[in-house]
Formats: C-alpha cells, sequence, structure tokens
C-alpha cells in the first residue's frame, strides 16, 4: 500500500493516475479527494469509493434477537475491518436498556482468536498501528462522555497477532468525534467501536442519517426511499452485498459511477457512436 498524499507514495499515486485512462480507488475521503484533483487535470474518469461511518438504526418494535444478530454481524465479524462496518447504533429510548444488555451477552460469546481455529468469529486487527488507533478511539469516546459498556482490552493468544476484545460505547452524541470520524488507519474501518446513544424522541432517530428533521414513518419503504445513503438494508447487516448490483456512497463516502454490477462495466467501457453513409 502506498501513501498518495506524502513522500515517495505522492509520487509513484500520481505517476499511476497520470498514465491511466480511468482511476479507480477505494480508501480514505482525503486521499480520495486528491486522487480527484489530480485526474481532473487531465480529465479522466474517476470512481471513488472512500470513508464511511455506517449506522444501524433499532426501533421499538424490533425484534431483538435478530437486531442484536445484526448489530454483532455488521459491527465485529471479520474484525470490523470493513468499510460498510455497523460503526454507529442509534436505538429509542424504549428499548434501549434491553438493548444494550442484549448487545453485552452477545459480545461476552463472541471468539477472539486465530482465523484459523475453529469457531472463531473476530480474528486479529491488521496491525500494531491498527490496534493503537482502535485503543486510542476507545479513549476518545471515553474522554468525550461515552461509556465504555463492555470490552476494549488487548487480549493475548497463543498465536501472535493483535487481537482485541470488541467494545461498546453507550451515552454518545452525534457531535462526538467517535460518531463523526472513519476510526481507520490504513484505508480499513475497524469498527471496534460501537457507539449509541438513546433518541428522546422517535423522530430524532433519522436525523444523523439523513442530515436534516424528517416525520418518522413506520413503513421500512419510506426510510429505503429517503434514507440519503448509497445502500440501505432491512432486517440484514451492513455488510455481505450480492457483487450483481451496484456498491457505493453517497456524499463524502463515494463519487462517480458505482462499483460491480452494469455501472462497473459502463464505467471501464469508452462508448463512441460512429455513423456511415451507405
Amino acid at each position: 500500500m502506498f501513501n498518495l498524499l506524502h513522500g515517495s507514495g505522492a509520487e509513484l499515486g500520481d505517476a499511476l493516475i497520470d498514465g491511466t485512462d480511468a482511476v479507480s480507488f477505494t480508501g480514505s475521503t482525503p486521499t480520495g479527494r486528491h486522487v480527484l484533483q489530480r485526474a481532473a487535470r487531465h480529465m479522466k474518469k474517476v470512481q471513488l469509493e472512500l470513508g464511511g461511518k455506517s449506522p444501524l438504526v433499532v426501533l421499538d418494535d424490533a425484534d431483538l434477537d435478530q437486531a442484536v444478530h445484526v448489530a454483532l454481524d455488521g459491527a465485529f465479524y471479520q474484525t470490523g475491518q470493513r468499510c460498510t462496518a455497523s460503526s454507529r447504533l442509534i436505538v429509542t429510548e424504549k428499548i434501549h436498556d434491553r438493548f444494550v444488555a442484549r448487545m453485552v451477552e452477545g459480545m461476552k460469546q463472541l471468539k477472539v482468536d486465530h482465523a484459523l481455529e475453529p469457531g472463531t468469529q473476530v480474528g486479529p486487527v491488521v496491525d500494531q498501528k491498527q490496534l493503537d488507533q482502535d485503543l486510542r478511539y476507545i479513549e476518545i469516546g471515553r474522554k468525550e462522555g461515552g461509556k465504555l459498556a463492555f470490552g476494549g482490552e488487548r487480549l493475548a493468544r497463543r498465536t501472535e497477532g493483535f487481537y482485541l476484545q470488541p467494545a461498546l460505547i453507550t451515552d454518545t452524541t452525534n457531535q462526538m468525534r467517535i460518531n463523526r470520524e472513519e476510526s481507520s488507519a490504513l484505508l480499513l474501518d475497524p469498527g471496534q467501536e460501537l457507539r449509541r446513544g438513546p433518541c428522546r424522541r422517535e423522530r430524532q432517530l433519522l436525523r444523523p442519517v439523513l442530515g436534516h428533521l424528517h416525520h418518522l414513518a413506520q413503513d421500512a419503504r419510506h426510510f429505503l426511499r429517503h434514507a440519503q445513503a448509497g445502500m440501505v438494508m432491512v432486517n440484514l447487516p451492513t455488510a455481505g452485498v450480492d457483487f450483481h448490483v451496484p456498491f457505493g456512497g453517497r456524499k463524502g463516502s463515494s463519487y462517480g459511477p458505482r462499483e460491480q454490477g452494469r455501472y462497473a462495466a459502463e464505467f471501464y467501457t469508452t462508448v463512441k457512436t460512429a455513423y456511415t453513409l451507405a
């Protein structure tokens, strides 16, 4: 991996951008902006998949067994090292305490170990730098006023690796850094901290997701239609997508045509219109 913003990595990155007909980049938002600006100099096609902060919204009438399963899968499976990991939980006040208690129970059952060990559900983070960042963001959450409900400790295992106990931080607000910043150092979203705070009114539920106040609809179709996100799942984890359909985000999380499916084929296709006179 090369840092496209600094040092020799920047020179190599610019050379790669300058020497291609189109650029498809997956990484952080700051680096994505650099790629876009560089590519724009030569009017190149650009496809960007950048940072994210995927929320999982849990309503009063949720099946708690299903909701907890979806939360655990979306936040911690694959060690949370995926761009669509559920790094935020938004839960209505009525079920807040019960949901947190069930989450803690589920997290205690997660097996953190070497990925090749039978039954392992959470493997090690990628390296020491990533582990340090995960621990730093957990501490940031605590200093900002969040409550560490469970986890967050470095774990020792028989095999070498950077093992971290999945963590749940509660009593947070949308203004806190841990709810706004993607905690990634190596263009990966570790998702080791799960953050959420109770919503006092159901109408507040959509504000962090939609960016502005909406009347809450009881129908999931309304949420599917109006959530300002590139992908929306109902009763499913935020990861585990079909490769035949478009993949991508909105706003600062994506730019240009979508990846996957026919949209990806169109991006890599040069269209020419030809006329002939018989």
